[in-house]
């Protein structure tokens, strides 16, 4: 029977026809089509805000903290549920992270936690909004309020998540940061996209995204006038996305509507075939808000009589591919050791990462490929 990976893209004629016209044009790195991507998804979110398309998420993250200014010895809190990718970045910066645990429920980040983490160190909060449920983005924001700070979101698995009725992207954060990747709601294969309403956070973003310099290669290259010169303005990256990867991303962004309904079927029946199990399902967005659907984290409920490893094996006998969203970072041997990290400082996201298991959810998963999943499940924990 065919392996059931845990994740596949949905590459369809439409976004092959993309990339083979962008590769015959003559101009296959950052161009026209990354300018229109950039037009293309600032549309889409609405609001007013900028996009700034960059070749992960990852640099997105690491470009936003920067262009806020994070210093050395500056402090930025995250959960500990996450992947590495939402804090390595301030240690870019030489900054510090402040892991802290998530609530119960949704997985997301605690405001309490984050509350109770607060020195005079901190200056921003990144939450990550988990498996593509909104984070409590009202209390977030209240807390930064009250403490003058930023808050740059990891919007990795959030499009087209919202909050309060309200895309991620559009909320009033310094910057939101999307992914991109070949397992996320909408793929350029690698790539990610930074979105701004500061006009200043976005100009320094541009500029830091390509090695500082002040103008664009495309701009340079393609003008009819004389146009060589530019200026090194600052020690910066090379982060930029390509035409082609942006070619990509135009076709998956008109589809992302269709893709996010077909997310939403998969994980209703989901619901629908396992509540009777022993399993702790993972939360529903709120009434009237969108869950993104990225990921499906099923937890093992005290009743169960298997462990997650037993569980895991016994998938993947069955021809089922799985994962595990996230070795919690206090687990990681870089932080654990840096911060002396102990398992029960984390007491939920501990207990949560001991009994959980992604199970697949994709597009292109076909319905036998659900029913299978679905059925060993069953068969496992009945």
């Amino acid at each position: 029977m065919p392996f059931i990976a845990f994740a596949r893209p949905d590459i369809g004629q439409a976004e092959i026809n993309a990339v083979a016209r962008v590769m015959r044009s003559g101009w296959v790195t950052t161009g026209p089509e990354t300018r229109a991507f950039e037009q293309d998804f600032a549309a889409h979110l609405g609001g007013g805000v900028q996009a700034i398309a960059v070749n992960s998420a990852t640099a997105g993250l690491h470009l936003a903290l920067e262009a806020i200014g994070i210093k050395p010895g500056d402090q930025v809190i995250a959960p500990t549920l996450t992947f590495t990718a939402t804090v390595e970045v301030a240690r870019y910066l030489n900054a510090d992270a402040a892991l802290v645990d998530v609530d119960a429920s949704t997985l997301c980040i605690d405001p309490a936690c984050i509350e109770a983490a607060i020195t005079p160190r901190t200056k921003a909060i990144v939450p990550m909004h988990y498996g593509g449920l909104a984070c409590d983005m009202t209390a977030v924001f209240d807390i930064a309020r009250r403490h003058g700070l930023y808050v740059v979101e990891d919007a990795a698995h959030a499009l087209p998540a919202t909050c309060q009725g309200t895309l991620i992207g559009q909320l009033p954060s310094a910057a939101a940061v999307f992914s991109f990747y070949a397992n996320k709601t909408m793929t350029t294969g690698e790539g990610g996209m930074v979105v701004t309403r500061d006009t200043a956070l976005a100009a320094r973003m541009r500029t830091m995204r390509l090695h500082g310099i002040n103008r664009d290669a495309f701009d340079r290259f393609q003008s009819r006038t004389p146009a060589w010169y530019y200026e090194v303005v600052a020690p910066g990256f090379k982060y930029n996305m390509t035409d082609i990867a942006a070619a990509l991303g135009r076709v998956q962004l008109q589809r992302l509507p269709e893709f996010v309904q077909r997310r939403q079927q998969l994980a209703a029946r989901y619901r629908a075939e396992l509540q009777d199990l022993p399993l702790i399902l993972p939360a529903d967005a709120p009434p009237g808000e969108t869950h993104a659907w990225h990921l499906y984290v099923i937890r093992l409920a005290d009743q169960a009589r298997v462990t997650r490893d037993e569980l895991i094996q016994t998938l993947s006998d069955a021809g089922i591919g799985t994962s595990v969203h996230y070795v919690p970072l206090h687990r990681q041997p870089y932080w654990r050791d840096r911060y002396n990290l102990e398992p029960k400082q984390f007491p939920v996201a501990e207990r949560a990462y001991q009994r959980m298991i992604s199970i697949p959810l994709f597009t292109a998963m076909s319905d036998d490929e659900q029913g299978r999943v679905i059925a060993a499940l069953r068969a496992a924990l009945r």
